[in-house]
């Protein structure tokens, strides 16, 4: 049995700069394993703007850098459009729940359990077969 790590993070529902800073901050600290996987919730947002879509940019670079990988989960209606807009569609894999997200990096079925991190990321690990 192994076990993965998926961290989830919440997109904040106002970006300012201090807010994209702690949000980006806080995706790095939820980095610390060589292959970092991180489900960025966005539920809390009612439109995905192009300030949003440029900080999600360099969170998946930072995962990238590492071997890792950054998901969506819980994006408003119509966000695709804007992702496809800014010629980045196909960088993200966007799902309507964080289960979903988390499962995507699962091998086996999904049984997480979720806690703390450091704030507002949490650990949502499962057991799955090598």
């Amino acid at each position: 049995m192994r076990k993965r790590r998926v961290a989830v993070v919440q997109l904040p529902t106002e970006l300012g700069i201090a807010a994209e800073r702690a949000l980006f901050q806080e995706v790095e600290r939820c980095m610390d394993s060589e292959r970092p996987c991180v489900v960025i919730d966005c539920s809390s947002i009612s439109q995905l703007h192009d300030s949003q879509v440029y900080l999600l940019l360099c969170c998946l670079e930072e995962a990238m850098k590492r071997n890792g990988d950054i998901k969506l989960a819980g994006l408003p209606s119509g966000s695709d459009g804007v992702l496809e807009g800014n010629g980045v569609g196909r960088l993200f894999e966007v799902f309507a729940t964080i289960a979903d997200a988390v499962n995507s990096f699962q091998s086996g079925p999904f049984a997480a359990v979720s806690e703390p991190l450091s704030r507002g990321c949490s650990n949502q690990e499962s057991e799955s077969a090598a």
